[in-house]
């Protein structure tokens, strides 16, 4: 018992020491910092007035505004997310830090941690920003959507992380060639994820689709909550057993494709 509990407890220092370093290159940088804030605040600008707009034009439209910040500010969590995580990693490509990273005691899922913690920073010091924006820009606060906001910010966060660990993949089976996918791949995502629009605006045989990815069930529940005031735990259950299957799926995915670069030898040569 003694054993694992000092396994642990290294285990975790290791992490902490990864994500440290990870947060002392956003420090050292204030490009990189102001960058974390500046798309969110933009997109949260140019969304806020489209939905002034909208409020001018229909009373239908009108009850919506809301919605629209609200599905604006939750997408960032998603997308900034997954590029938080695979950002992070590519930068250890770009370096050529890998083959050094993993001479050290480091151990694949403990990478995977530390990369989903620094996610979850960037996430914070990038959609924050534009959260308090909406307050006194739009008189919208996310935080009325009360608890269920963080069962909404979990689920996409984690599906984003599940995003980030695919791209990862590709990453060490193609190397920096498939860097474009870390930008990319959300994106294929985006239409089935009824960010702005309900499910049932899609074709039959699109809603399917949009049926097994966890952000369908998030931006369904997160509307019920702001038109309805109604919170339905059959959307959050089934967006956490999907997020549960599809994290599952990733990491043995990712652990598949890192076991192969490094009994190949391509952790020392992945990088420009």
């Amino acid at each position: 018992m003694q054993e694992i509990s000092k396994n642990i407890k290294h285990s975790f220092k290791r992490i902490r020491g990864l994500v440290l370093r990870y947060v002392y290159l956003i420090k050292g940088s204030l490009p990189r910092l102001l960058e974390l804030a500046y798309w969110p605040s933009i997109q949260l600008v140019l969304w806020g007035f489209i939905s002034q707009f909208f409020l001018t034009q229909s009373s239908v439209l009108a009850e919506a505004a809301g919605i629209l910040i609200g599905a604006v500010l939750l997408w960032d969590v998603l997308f900034r997310g997954q590029l938080g995580f695979s950002i992070s990693f590519l930068e250890e490509l770009w370096s050529r830090n890998l083959g050094h990273i993993f001479v050290t005691p480091l151990r694949p899922y403990e990478f995977i941690l530390a990369l989903m913690g620094i996610s979850l920073i960037r996430v914070l010091i990038g959609v924050g920003p534009a959260i308090m924006l909406a307050i006194p820009l739009y008189h919208f606060s996310i935080f009325s959507l009360g608890f269920p906001l963080i069962a909404f910010f979990t689920n996409l966060l984690i599906f984003g992380w599940v995003i980030g660990l695919l791209v990862t993949s590709l990453l060490l089976r193609f190397g920096v060639g498939a860097e474009s996918l870390a930008w990319a791949l959300i994106f294929l995502i985006a239409p089935v994820s009824a960010i702005y629009y309900p499910v049932s605006i899609l074709p039959n045989w699109l809603q399917w689709i949009a049926w097994i990815l966890p952000p369908a069930h998030v931006f369904e529940g997160m509307r019920a909550v702001l038109a309805q005031d109604y919170f339905d735990n059959t959307l959050l259950f089934n967006a956490c057993a999907l997020n549960l299957v599809y994290l599952l799926i990733s990491s043995i995915v990712f652990l598949y494709n890192f076991n192969a670069a490094r009994r190949e030898g391509r952790l020392l040569q992945i990088g420009e």
